[in-house]
């Protein structure tokens, strides 16, 4: 009995990445990521990456954006649990990023914003 419950618990805790999110609530949770980033086709950056087929890409390789060294170093794809990771805490995720954001706490918030990033193709 104690056995499943824990398991049970376990289960609740797994990442946020991992559970469907909401792509429609998740666009509107982007709108706070859309003062620093695109999201569109154009390919084009302004203070932050364009995140058009962000979801698979290597990180620090959208072409055109000046990113810093940590992130060029980062040797991960943009899976959802690596998004997932660095939406809850960037500077954590990626020490020395220069991402001026504090992250995304709520992790249904993050669930919904990566389910929409999968849109993005």
């Amino acid at each position: 009995m104690i056995a499943a419950m824990l398991a049970s618990a376990t289960l609740a805790m797994a990442p946020a990445a991992h559970a469907a999110g909401d792509a429609v609530k998740g666009k509107a949770v982007f709108a706070q990521c859309a003062a620093c980033h695109k999201a569109d086709a154009s390919g084009k950056s302004t203070i932050g990456p364009n995140l058009w087929k962000v979801v698979g890409r290597p990180a620090g390789t959208q072409p055109g954006f000046n990113y810093s060294p940590a992130m060029k170093g980062a040797k991960r794809a943009w899976t959802e649990a690596n998004l997932d990771a660095y939406l809850a805490a960037p500077a954590k995720a990626v020490p020395g990023n220069r991402m001026p954001f504090a992250g995304l706490k709520d992790a249904t918030a993050r669930a919904n914003v990566i389910a929409y990033l999968k849109t993005l193709k």
